[in-house]
């Protein structure tokens, strides 16, 4: 038996797929944070630290690019990993104010923790729809995205 669908406030009720996916992003985020805290992380410091799986020693400019966060919470995230001893940042040879991110042998300790999150998390996530459903969600989640990011990025005017 499926639950009825919730009302949004009245405030929202001509943006009820973006009151939806507020809704979503919260949860999702809110409990993705209480397993990210059981391995001493806080929300984004694990796409950093998947980022460096992928490829380790990238710049600070590089990794910002890839997780599309801003320049301060990457930097935070970044000396905050550092005093945790999971990366170490380090001036490149070829420009001294660049700075090069590796990995400890501690930050690579935790990717098979982080990957089983991960897992757990799309368990949770998906428990109740079929293979169709998630393929359609996804598709429909990514094209939402690339539509808000777009349009953040046209001029005021064009808005």
């Amino acid at each position: 038996m499926t639950e009825p669908v919730p009302s949004p406030p009245s405030a929202a009720l001509d943006g009820q797929l973006s009151y939806a996916v507020f809704q979503l992003a919260r949860a999702h985020r809110g409990h993705a944070a209480a397993m990210l805290r059981a391995m001493n992380l806080h929300p984004g410091q694990e796409l950093l630290l998947m980022q460096l799986y992928d490829r380790d020693g990238q710049t600070q400019s590089e990794l910002l690019e890839s997780v599309g966060l801003d320049h301060s919470t990457v930097s935070k995230a970044l000396r905050r990993m550092q005093d945790a001893g999971l990366l170490t940042r380090e001036p490149a040879a070829h420009d001294r104010r660049v700075m090069v991110v590796h990995l400890t042998d501690a930050g690579r300790a935790l990717r098979g923790p982080i990957a089983d999150m991960w897992r757990k998390l799309e368990e949770i996530s998906v428990r109740d729809l079929t293979a169709e459903q998630i393929e359609a969600f996804t598709a429909s989640a990514y094209t939402i995205e690339r539509s808000v990011r777009d349009h953040g990025r046209r001029a005021p005017a064009d808005r």
